[in-house]
């Protein structure tokens, strides 16, 4: 089935969405980006996005450290995606990309004096990660007094410790502060579970604030009564504790089972995990009223009974 992009204020094919090679932001990072989940759920022959709206006012906050003026409203970026994905007509779990980035073909280090665009494209894209994730701390340090935004020249650092880990044989990196404290996965939140009481690092470690670790941090506390400690985690603290889980939008919530060679627990999925992998992925498929508001359904009922 063909994908579609929204790319210089309308809809193309994927295949036709280019852009010239001397567009700043290939050469200097000048981009915004997010990363969006659409998820099918066979039984209602629906895909429903998850936090599309809190994804793009994120966006929109890093459109503000890059200078960047979108022609369109959040609520103009929500129904352009949703078009465009019930334009696609995929009918399996989905990964969508907006982009905003400086537009200009001129080089030169800068970001003022440039024009700006906008982009969305979507594609089928299953799991990131397998089941339980093996994992190792990386010789990568996470930047310091960086703008914690979806920055795309920001993401080499991360890059750099994916791959170093994957070279290792493991599945995916943590990334330590330049203190020695621990930041965050190449592309996910962490928490641990310690003395029944869930830990994550703080946002003053300079993490990225993920809209899954928001999501896991209420569900934890309204779901299972656990409330989530937010401070500084030391290395030492992977190794000891109970559970450890990623959280990301492109990972959703995948146990931990091993860092460094040590198992976490018994090296099989801990039951709060468990616990909240199924209430979150029972949310994000759109059966569970409760939290319908993360949802945004996008087929039709017609479109919908022209499938059954």
């Amino acid at each position: 089935m063909p994908s579609y992009a929204f790319f210089h204020n309308k809809f193309v094919p994927l295949s036709e969405a280019k852009l010239g090679v001397m567009t700043n932001f290939f050469h200097y990072g000048t981009g915004v980006f997010e990363g969006i989940r659409g998820n099918w759920s066979s039984t209602k022959k629906q895909i429903y996005i998850f936090c599309l709206k809190e994804h793009y006012e994120r966006l929109y906050q890093g459109c503000r450290v890059l200078k960047i003026d979108l022609p369109y409203s959040v609520d103009e970026l929500c129904r352009i995606t949703v078009e465009l994905v019930e334009k696609c007509g995929f009918q399996e779990d989905i990964y969508i990309r907006p982009l905003a980035y400086k537009s200009s073909e001129a080089l030169g280090v800068r970001l003022h004096d440039l024009e700006a665009d906008f982009l969305v494209f979507a594609f089928p894209w299953g799991a990131y990660l397998p089941e339980k994730v093996r994992c190792c701390v990386s010789s990568w340090r996470f930047p310091r007094e960086i703008p914690r935004a979806k920055l795309t020249g920001l993401y080499l650092t991360n890059a750099l410790a994916k791959t170093e880990a994957a070279e290792r044989g493991f599945d995916e990196a943590i990334m330590l502060t330049p203190d020695g404290y621990v930041a965050e996965g190449s592309g996910e939140n962490i928490f641990l579970l310690i003395n029944s009481e869930l830990v994550t690092p703080a946002s003053y470690d300079g993490i990225l604030m993920g809209i899954t670790r928001s999501v896991v941090i209420k569900l934890a506390e309204a779901e299972l009564g656990i409330k989530t400690t937010e401070r500084h985690v030391d290395r030492v603290e992977l190794y000891r504790a109970d559970e450890c889980f990623l959280t990301g939008t492109a990972a959703h919530i995948t146990p931990v089972a091993e860092i460094d060679g040590r198992k976490i627990g018994d090296g099989e999925v801990g039951e709060i995990t468990r616990q909240l992998q199924e209430i979150y992925s029972n949310i994000i498929r759109g059966n569970n009223p409760k939290y319908s508001e993360w949802c945004t359904p996008v087929y039709k009922e017609s479109h919908i009974a022209k499938r059954r």
